[in-house]
């Protein structure tokens, strides 16, 4: 049997064969949504705890975009120099 990451509920009826890894069910005592972690042990983890990393991806994505930007506006400011040395 396995049991409710969120609860700790020991009645999650669930057989092993009926399911895949990714495969999201609820727990009958919380109503947690709960993922197939492993299929052999049968284990699962919080559906919430994976949208919380995917979360933490895109802010980690968002934080290497905006550092993107400033080089980027940092080449610019470094071309209009050049520019003006020229000029000059």
């Amino acid at each position: 049997m396995a049991t409710c990451p969120a609860c700790d509920a020991d009645d999650l009826e669930v057989d092993e064969f009926d399911v895949e890894e990714g495969d999201i069910v609820n727990c009958p005592e919380c109503g947690a949504s709960l993922v197939v972690n492993s299929l052999s042990p049968l284990e699962f983890e919080s559906a919430d705890d994976e949208d919380d990393d995917d979360d933490d991806d895109e802010d980690e994505d968002e934080e290497e975009e905006e550092e993107d930007a400033d080089d980027d506006d940092l080449d610019e400011d470094d071309e209009e120099d050049e520019r003006e040395d020229w000029e000059e």
